[in-house]
């Protein structure tokens, strides 16, 4: 195919990821549907992947959007959580306890309930790192298509599921993204500011293999700006609502080339190894809840099994403490991605030696 004819093909096919998944969110937006932009999104382009069409999100444009993202989270710290991020030890101790527990029972159960090998229940069963988990599945040789299928769903019923979920038990008001600002709006030199050193924070990230190192060095630069109060200028809102639309693309567009008939076969694997990885968390979140004074749905996000980069637009959609949320984050995908990487690899040598 000619190079004009190849751009011409992916500015359309992205073009229309992108009106599928506006559709869906504003569907769900309007619906009243809690975090409805990211929610509907996420399920608007997964079932057109499913159905068929040639779904996708171009890497610099998500590079992009996880920038913006991290600037809108960061923009809602202010001096006072700069203050209280290091008050959370316990919890953040129990995030990191529950994350290899849910390791551990999530690939028990896929291994004795659905017969999966060693490896490929340990990859199937990590809560996040879902682009390490791929990896490691592709360079150790691990059977992807089924542990593709369980990490996208797990991400797709955490996404549609939290939202409704602490809805229902009238924790969260639906509400759409919302960050502070200057009365009279943003001056261009703050948010030229803020746009500079946030994107050079994310790069610095990323170039470090941080996890989701483009939003979490990004939120980081703008919230050392806010949080110090050196700027208060935020990007506009309509920015914001496309940032997370293309997230939500993105997440959705992983159900490219899958099948109904491939989905199906481990729609068992996908649902049971989410509910015991739930259950896991649900158990750490209710003794955080007991013992400590956070709110309940803080603290259902920051443990929540999900990748991190989503769960963090779930915490600005559903107006969260975004320092939290991120905190506990950060902690559990350290603990996970060594855990994994060093599990995988023994199981990996082990297995080759036998």
């Amino acid at each position: 195919m000619p190079p004009a004819a190849s751009l011409t093909r992916a500015i359309a096919q992205t073009a229309e990821t992108l009106i599928i998944a506006l559709a869906g969110g504003a569907a769900f937006t309007l619906l009243g549907f809690p975090a409805g932009l990211i929610s509907g999104s996420v399920l608007a382009v997964a079932t057109a992947a499913l159905l068929g069409r040639p779904v996708g999100v171009p890497v610099p444009l998500a590079w992009v959007g996880y920038v913006l993202i991290g600037i809108l989270l960061g923009a809602v710290v202010t001096p006072q959580t700069v203050k209280g991020f290091a008050a959370w030890p316990v919890s953040i101790a129990l995030v990191m306890v529950g994350a290899i527990c849910m390791m551990l029972t999530t690939a028990s159960y896929l291994r004795i309930v659905h017969g999966w090998d060693r490896l490929s229940a340990l990859l199937g069963a990590s809560p996040g790192s879902m682009a390490q988990v791929i990896a490691l599945s592709t360079a150790l040789g691990a059977n992807l298509p089924p542990i593709a299928i369980v990490q996208t769903m797990r991400v797709l019923l955490l996404t549609t599921g939290i939202p409704a979920g602490l809805a229902a038990f009238g924790l969260v008001a639906p509400a759409l993204p919302v960050t502070r600002g200057p009365p009279g709006g943003s001056s261009l030199s703050e948010l030229a500011l803020l746009v500079a050193v946030s994107a050079t924070t994310a790069v610095i990230f990323w170039r470090l293999r941080f996890p989701a190192g483009l939003l979490f060095g990004a939120m980081v630069g703008s919230g050392l700006l806010h949080g110090f109060d050196v700027v208060r200028a935020v990007p506009p809102w309509w920015i914001g609502s496309a940032s997370v639309l293309v997230l939500g693309a993105m997440v959705g567009s992983r159900f490219a080339n899958q099948t109904f008939r491939l989905l199906a076969s481990y729609l068992g694997a996908a649902f049971g190894s989410f509910a015991v990885s739930l259950s896991v968390a649900t158990f750490f979140v209710l003794i955080v809840a007991y013992f400590f004074p956070f709110p309940f749905a803080n603290i259902a996000v920051a443990f929540a099994p999900g990748a991190q980069d989503t769960m963090m637009v779930l915490a600005l959609a559903l107006h969260l403490d975004p320092v939290f949320v991120a905190a506990h984050h950060v902690a559990r995908f350290v603990v996970t991605s060594f855990a994994i990487a060093f599990g995988a690899r023994w199981i990996a040598r082990r297995e080759k030696r036998d």
